[in-house]
């Protein structure tokens, strides 16, 4: 069986790695000057540990047509692991409020998809880069910029020239899961790609890593659907 792959070039890059993306795309991230026959070498001796991953349950295709909640009253939407009630009545500030409830004015309601959206990443920049900072300081790690990004299919990253991003609707999860997922990411800072020392920095600095792990499996799909 052929497999299918995308290869990214860089010239900050200095080794090659592999990359499984949940929507079971295959992403080659190789230094410039690495030759199409080097990576087919690579991609070749890696068959069996690509069909592993290819076939692991945690990665899926993203429903064409998601199920959604609408932003009506009596509906819900998450936030860090909670789903609380939507209601649309007007408030002082004539934005989105948020203590019990979501209140909504009904002239945001018009904007549908967005009205929720916008909230949910001004929160992730709020909640998230703070927390980004603090485990950095933890780790004893620098990055160089992060940044709270709309990327569908996968929850962190960390770029060539040291960036960490996060999806925003990691906003939706339990502050563990967003914290896993912050490690997991400043930990490639010290170890590329995900040997056994890249597992043992995470678990040392997240214990309930597995469980982070077990409730992506089981609600990560659930945090990507849209509100309409």
């Amino acid at each position: 069986m052929e497999l299918e792959y995308k290869v990214v070039r860089s010239a900050k890059r200095r080794k090659l790695t592999i990359t499984v993306e949940r929507d079971r795309a295959i992403v080659i991230h190789a230094p410039v000057g690495t030759s199409d026959e080097e990576v087919q070498r690579v991609v070749d001796s890696k068959r069996q540990w690509l069909f592993e991953k290819l076939n692991h349950p945690q990665k899926y295709e993203a429903n064409s047509h998601p199920p959604g909640k609408e932003v009506v009253n009596g509906e819900s939407a998450p936030y860090l692991g909670r789903d609380y009630q939507i209601e649309v009545g007007e408030t002082e500030s004539g934005e989105i409020e948020f203590g019990s409830r979501f209140m909504v004015p009904a002239a945001r309601q018009i904007k549908r998809r967005r009205v929720l959206r916008d909230w949910y990443i001004a929160r992730a920049n709020e909640e998230i880069l703070p927390r980004v900072r603090q485990h950095a300081t933890a780790l004893g790690v620098e990055f160089s910029a992060a940044k709270i990004v709309d990327n569908r299919y996968r929850w962190g990253s960390c770029t060539p020239r040291d960036s960490v991003h996060f999806n925003w609707r990691l906003i939706k999860a339990p502050m563990f899961v967003i914290d896993y997922v912050i490690v997991h990411e400043l930990a490639h800072l010290l170890e590329t790609n995900h040997t056994s020392r890249f597992w043992n920095i995470v678990h040392a600095h997240t214990p309930t890593t597995e469980k982070a792990k077990a409730w992506l499996k089981e609600h990560g799909q659930v945090l990507e659907q849209d509100v309409w």
